[in-house]
């Protein structure tokens, strides 16, 4: 079972397969693995519009229909061919650049920008700091006027004379604007009282907003705060890693060699995962890396587009390139492993590393899990530093250092270690 990453750990190890991730999607860009998928799914779409319009077109038209169709469909069979391909090559040549991956960055990593800093969310309820508008206030109506009936015009304004239907009109008119104007008079009576409810009513509404303000302000102070007090307990970790670190301290040390660990991130097709002890007495590293087994690798090829039977088929690689593939994958991964941690240790606290590479599988013979063993080296600092690891061929470096190797890593056959891995 691999050690548990450290808090900072997996924070950088989360953060690197990140990067990784965007390296590997411009990558894929640069070299048209998203033009050829886009390609495949477009024709293939265009097949299965074929397809279709071959059913409806008639006699005369459908056999031409149906041509056009499976040409098409061999366009996006040949264009799916094409993206597994770009896949399987990619694959390939991050496994077996395992080692030269590594030498073109600087594996020390500076704990200070681990430092964690706060990013408060904006206020959740700006609308709530506007204040309420101001009520129009409510103007008084216009007095009514009174406008008397029109005068008599014509013979009956020269003899003077009313008839009793004017007479009557007149009262009415005047009746009329009598019970307006005392509607007015009332009105405008009530006006003060009117225009005190609307400021009463604007006044509530204005100490309900800021209410529910100051409750938002307060809840939203109690998020940064509580955001603050997070980093702040970060950092105070950090600091005491830093110090740590740098007056060596055991536990210090160790957990910084699992950030570096865990901020070395491997092919998805090849994962790797690491166990390790300090001991500050001997200023060793116990250091156990987990490969993969051979079967989880991928094995194919190419794949090609066999058109009788209407499929994908895969051809597959010879044994004996397997076999090559898989050794040189664990002794670049030792290899590896070994640069890391004396590169990224610039303090020199590790002095020697005790490394093991080892494969977990299940054992065919009981069906139980079980781990291999298939290399064991131990390394000085000062003389593999001095390593052109740029320039070697990995299994000549191992044999060099006098590492115990696996007679056949493909087979998962085991290291003889029964003279112990410091015995020469």
């Amino acid at each position: 079972m691999a050690r548990r990453r450290g808090f900072f750990a997996e924070l950088q190890h989360q953060s690197r397969i990140a990067a990784q991730q965007r390296e590997q999607a411009a990558r894929a860009a640069e070299r048209g693995q998203a033009a050829i998928r886009r390609q495949a799914e477009q024709a293939q779409l265009e097949a299965e519009r074929a397809k279709a319009h071959a059913l409806r077109a008639a006699a005369a038209e459908r056999k031409a229909a149906q041509c056009e169709a499976q040409r098409l469909h061999d366009e996006a069979m040949a264009a799916e061919v094409s993206a597994r391909n770009a896949v399987l090559a990619r694959s390939y040549e991050q496994i077996d650049t395992m080692l030269a991956a590594t030498l073109e960055l600087d594996d020390y990593v500076d704990l200070q920008q681990l430092r964690s800093v706060p990013q408060h969310p904006p206020f959740p309820h700006p609308e709530l700091e506007l204040p309420t508008p101001q009520p129009q206030p409510t103007a008084a109506p216009p007095e009514p006027v009174f406008v008397a009936p029109e005068a008599p015009r014509g013979l009956r304004a020269v003899f003077g004379k009313r008839k009793h239907s004017e007479q009557v009109a007149w009262n009415w008119t005047r009746a009329s604007f009598t019970a307006t104007h005392q509607a007015w008079q009332a009105e405008v009576a009530a006006l003060p009282e009117r225009q005190m409810r609307q400021l009463q009513e604007h006044q509530a509404g204005e100490a309900e907003r800021l209410a529910r303000l100051d409750e938002a302000h307060r809840a939203h102070r109690a998020e940064c705060d509580g955001l603050d007090a997070q980093a702040a307990d970060v950092n105070r970790k950090l600091d005491e890693l830093i110090a740590g670190v740098q007056t060596g301290a055991e536990e210090a040390v160790q957990d910084y060699i699992g950030i570096v660990l865990s901020n070395s991130v491997y092919p998805e097709a090849f994962p790797v995962e690491h166990d390790f002890e300090f001991d500050s007495g001997s200023r060793e590293l116990t250091l156990t890396v987990l490969v993969p087994p051979p079967i989880a690798l991928p094995s194919e090829r190419e794949y090609r587009y066999v058109k009788a039977k209407d499929e994908i088929s895969a051809t597959h690689l010879p044994k004996g390139e397997q076999r090559e593939r898989y050794a040189n994958a664990v002794y670049q991964v030792a290899l590896r492993t070994l640069h890391e941690v004396f590169e990224a240790d610039r303090a020199g606290w590790v002095q020697t590393i005790s490394l093991t590479v080892a494969s977990e599988s299940i054992d065919p013979a009981i069906g139980l899990p079980k781990r291999t063993r298939l290399v064991a080296v131990p390394a000085e600092r000062t003389t593999f530093m001095a390593f052109n690891l740029a320039s070697v061929v990995p299994l000549a470096t191992l044999r060099h250092t006098r590492a115990l190797l696996s007679k056949n890593p493909f087979e998962l056959v085991s290291i003889d270690d029964s003279e112990g891995v410091r015995r020469r």
